[in-house]
């Protein structure tokens, strides 16, 4: 037996190195994570800004292992202004889920039907499956502005509302 001497800053790396290494890379991950999240969160918000709608106190929040869940809270005047707020923000790639807590503040209004764009859907047949008449295509897409610019530009996996009276 006997004692060796070594230059301690030679050779491979330590195992503290590596920890402190690895440490800043999971900091730095979190870190990233957060930023994407914020910046996630600010761009549902401006959507929901970008609809026109008073929404007082609003709050997003982001869950989910993938920032798929979005809980979203305020108050709005009408039913008609909640669903279009949570149809803004659902129709967002990466979107998955809307976890909503939005009150409304004149209530009794009827509550409208959401449907799921199929391929080779359009407003006139859905109208007519819902309403009978697909001259009643207007009817949905008047309820579905500002989320919707043109009656023939709507897309498979995009949810509509439906209102109950048209």
């Amino acid at each position: 037996m006997g004692l060796f001497s070594f230059f301690k800053k030679a050779g491979s790396k330590s195992l503290v190195d590596k920890n402190k290494e690895a440490a800043a890379a999971k900091e730095k991950a979190e870190n990233r994570e957060k930023f994407v999240a914020a910046q996630r969160k600010d761009l549902l918000e401006s959507i929901v800004r970008s609809t026109k709608i008073d929404v007082r106190n609003l709050d997003i929040d982001l869950k989910g292992d993938d920032n798929d869940v979005v809980h979203i809270s305020g108050e709005v005047d009408s039913q008609a202004e909640k669903e279009k707020v949570v149809l803004a923000v659902g129709n967002v790639n990466g979107v998955g889920y809307v976890d909503e807590n939005i009150t409304v503040k004149n209530e009794g209004e009827i509550q409208s039907e959401f449907y799921e764009v199929q391929s080779g859907d359009s407003l006139s047949k859905i109208a007519k499956q819902y309403y009978g008449d697909p001259m009643k295509y207007t009817a949905i897409f008047e309820a579905n502005k500002p989320m919707l610019s043109d009656p023939d530009k709507i897309y498979p996996g995009q949810t509509l509302r439906i209102p109950k009276n048209a």
